[in-house]
């Protein structure tokens, strides 16, 4: 019989290991990025203030049980030199479905309306088993970014 409970736990486990097969292809030698995991997120003030950039708090999970390290908006920073010579640097978001909720679409509006970052990629899992595809958030979301 699934709790709740396990089913939550098979959930965070899956998604855990998509992120770090979405990591492992972004530093892929076809790939070439240098990837860290982002440690911050995006929190509005009480009241629905401003937003600002804030340390992600690690989440207790309860007791003889191990903090949930890391669970900032986007998932990760990834940077790789141009052929420019400047760096380019973009967020990465890991979605199975591909799919952003109404926060995390605000958030990453937010991020590329301030130039924290100028694109932002979801990753989604492929049509083929074990394959990852990448969308850019201003084209999926169809986002104006002129203001």
């Amino acid at each position: 019989m699934n709790s709740k409970s396990l089913i939550g736990r098979k959930s965070r486990a899956s998604g855990k290991r998509f992120e770090d097969k979405v990591r492992a292809n972004l530093e892929s030698s076809e790939m070439g990025w240098t990837v860290s995991k982002w440690m911050n997120t995006i929190e509005q003030e009480k009241g629905g203030g401003i937003w600002k950039i804030t340390k992600v708090r690690n989440k207790f999970l309860g007791p003889g049980r191990p903090l949930m390290l890391g669970a900032g908006f986007p998932d990760f920073v990834a940077f790789k030199k141009a052929n420019s010579g400047d760096f380019e640097v973009v967020a990465v978001e890991a979605k199975s479905n591909g799919y952003l909720d109404q926060k995390e679409k605000t958030m990453s509006q937010w991020l590329i309306d301030h130039n924290i970052f100028s694109k932002i990629i979801i990753a989604k899992k492929g049509k083929k088993r074990g394959e990852v595809e990448y969308i850019d958030f201003k084209e999926k979301y169809k986002v104006d970014n002129t203001a």
